[in-house]
């Protein structure tokens, strides 16, 4: 099992929502207001008046040969809209209950 972790700009949200659909993903959990600023060009998401935008997250954990199907996808809505960032992060899961 692997976990993916999906930081992206809230005007990304019906998108990813409609990615887990698509992909029948039915287990995640959201986190809206997320602040933060990209590793490499992005700009910061912090909610005040200097940097208005916010990011969400996603977190789902899902079979190891799902993942390559599910980042085909971030990838291409990072690809649409690069200014609204979308970045996916991916880690082993040892154990579950």
């Amino acid at each position: 099992m692997k976990a993916v972790f999906i930081v992206y700009n809230q005007t990304n949200t019906e998108r990813v929502d409609y990615l887990f659909d698509k992909l029948a993903i039915r287990g995640y959990t959201t986190w809206e207001q997320v602040n933060g600023r990209g590793s490499v060009n992005g700009d910061p998401r912090m909610g005040t008046h200097t940097w208005p935008e916010m990011n969400s997250a996603a977190i789902t954990i899902i079979e190891d040969e799902r993942v390559d199907e599910l980042l085909k996808y971030i990838r291409k809505l990072d690809e649409r809209n690069p200014e609204a960032g979308v970045r996916a992060f991916v880690w082993n899961i040892e154990q579950m209950v």
